[in-house]
């Protein structure tokens, strides 16, 4: 016969969920991506021949609107634990919106950047903007996508709050307030270089 260790329940409940803590060392290993970028981007700076320039106007508008999606999904979450289940499928499908603005800006902000003649390939300073602003943007629409999923399940539920699916909704909202931080990160991180 064998022997089981039996947990306390209060060890049980102080245990992060295996999701949530899969979510943060997946963030982590992001934020480990883009520290590697930004310093990269730093030592290339001081090696020369770096081209100077201004960053259209259009990344501010769509750090505006990251920065609204992330308090609106952040009141679809409040919404769903409340019950109020019109208001949180009405704020979860507006955050994901939001979520394709912030993207359409970002091709926007390219297209600006391409008529002032910095392209990808015109200078290590341009090519690690594309790099770092894309790989961002890829990583929002990972959060989009996270997004419709949580809509459809939005749709689909009753008005009924579950333990299961606050979590998932959880998971998403976590996700997406990093990539809203880490946007405004590298934003300014871009401005002040």
């Amino acid at each position: 016969m064998e022997l089981v260790e039996k947990v306390p329940l209060k060890q049980q409940r102080n245990r992060i969920h295996p999701h949530k803590y899969a979510l943060w060392v997946a963030c982590a290993s992001i934020v480990m991506m883009f520290a590697a970028l930004t310093s990269a981007y730093m030592v290339r700076k001081s090696g020369g021949n770096w081209l100077e320039f201004t960053i259209p106007n259009v990344f501010y508008y769509n750090t505006v609107v990251i920065l609204i999606s992330s308090i609106v999904i952040h009141a679809s979450y409040l919404a769903y634990n409340k019950a109020k289940m019109q208001l949180f499928r009405m704020l979860l499908g507006t955050a994901a919106i939001l979520g394709v603005g912030f993207i359409v800006l970002q091709y926007v902000g390219w297209q600006h950047l391409i008529a002032q003649g910095i392209e990808l390939k015109t200078n290590p300073s341009s090519s690690f903007l594309y790099v770092i602003s894309g790989l961002h943007a890829v990583h929002v629409l990972g959060g989009v996508v996270a997004i419709l999923i949580a809509f459809t399940f939005a749709i689909t539920t009753r008005k009924k709050v579950t333990p299961r699916g606050r979590l998932k909704l959880e998971l998403v909202v976590h996700y997406w307030h990093f990539v809203d931080f880490l946007w405004v990160y590298l934003f300014v991180f871009l401005l002040i270089q």
